[in-house]
């Protein structure tokens, strides 16, 4: 904070997270009765404790229920893993998205898919694996003279790895039409059309992510003073690195073989998380695991809404949401470090 700059208010974290849980509901009631049909919300309500029609009750139950559940998951993913980043980078713009983690991740089950591959649960791992390359990609170019120092030149090289990362993808899938097709929900991020199941594959994978989480929280915060702070608290620096960057690779691998890569949600919810309860990594995750809920299942609320009854890509809107907040970030004062 500069000379003269007045302090910036932060709420306390047990007023503001209540408030976004409350919100997280709402939202997510809007998912189950809201989208394209004929379906009221009165018949969506009631459908959703069986109590209506056999078509309500599919749509609700099948069709609504199992992407609200899924969106809730991704947003919870990216968001967490778009605050380990910046905190690891400290830079408000180190987003998964952006520095090619998310794209990685799809290069790698883009290989997979062309050798064969079609479990789903080889699918999630495979994604972690690219993820956890394109992490270690990314810290590597923010150590390089000049880039690591200049948020703006880091989202470039990152931008320079994601382009070059797709432009492989769609020259590997020139030549197999089969991988093309199942690929196609990741270039444009979607909820849609996931089952429960996969979900459920993701547990050990988010049960691993949540303990080491724990493990590192509290040197993770001490690691944000710096690297001498850290150590003079008798931490490892190297080792926390390490292992929020493993955190990191399970949640976007997580993510993209979900959904897809779909960005901004790791950039736009740590903003204003940080907004809203200050800059400790420990309040900042905790809000994560509901606004990032809020943000990527409004997106796929309105993404049924706008162009009923197609839909836009969930990527789209999510685009559409964090570019305005990207350029807030880029033009602020504060923008050099966390």
């Amino acid at each position: 904070m500069t000379s003269g700059q007045a302090p910036r208010h932060h709420w306390p974290l047990r007023q503001v997270l209540p408030a976004t849980a409350l919100v997280l509901l709402l939202v997510c009631l809007a998912s189950l009765m809201l989208g394209a049909g004929d379906l009221s919300p009165q018949a969506a309500l009631q459908a959703l404790f069986g109590q209506s029609s056999d078509e309500a009750n599919f749509i609700v139950r099948e069709l609504r229920l199992p992407r609200t559940l899924i969106g809730f998951l991704v947003g919870a993913m990216l968001s967490c893993a778009g605050a380990l980043m910046q905190t690891l980078a400290r830079n408000p713009l180190a987003e998964p998205g952006l520095l090619g983690v998310s794209a990685g991740s799809s290069f790698a089950v883009t290989l997979a898919l062309m050798l064969g591959a079609s479990a789903a649960t080889l699918t999630v791992h495979v994604a972690q694996l690219g993820a956890l390359a394109g992490c270690l990609l990314v810290l590597s170019a923010a150590r390089i003279q000049g880039v690591g120092n200049d948020p703006v030149r880091l989202v470039l090289a990152g931008a320079t790895l994601t382009g070059l990362l797709l432009s492989l993808i769609s020259l590997l899938l020139m030549f197999d039409q089969r991988s093309a097709d199942e690929i196609r929900f990741w270039i444009t991020g979607s909820v849609a059309g996931r089952s429960l199941d996969i979900a459920l594959q993701l547990m050990p994978s988010l049960g691993l992510a949540f303990i080491l989480t724990l493990i590192i929280i509290r040197p993770l915060a001490s690691l944000a003073l710096g690297e001498r702070a850290a150590q003079g608290l008798g931490h490892h620096p190297g080792r926390i690195r390490f292992i929020a960057v493993v955190i990191v690779a399970l949640l976007v691998g997580s993510a993209t073989a979900v959904a897809g890569p779909i960005i901004f949600v790791g950039l736009v919810v740590p903003f204003i998380a940080r907004a809203l309860a200050g800059p400790d990594i420990r309040r900042t995750l905790w809000l994560c695991l509901t606004l990032g809920p809020i943000i990527v299942i409004s997106a796929d609320t309105l993404s049924r809404l706008l162009v009923a009854p197609a839909e836009l890509p969930l990527g789209v809107l999510t685009a559409l949401i964090g570019a305005p907040v990207l350029l807030m970030v880029v033009r602020s004062r504060r923008l050099p470090t966390l």
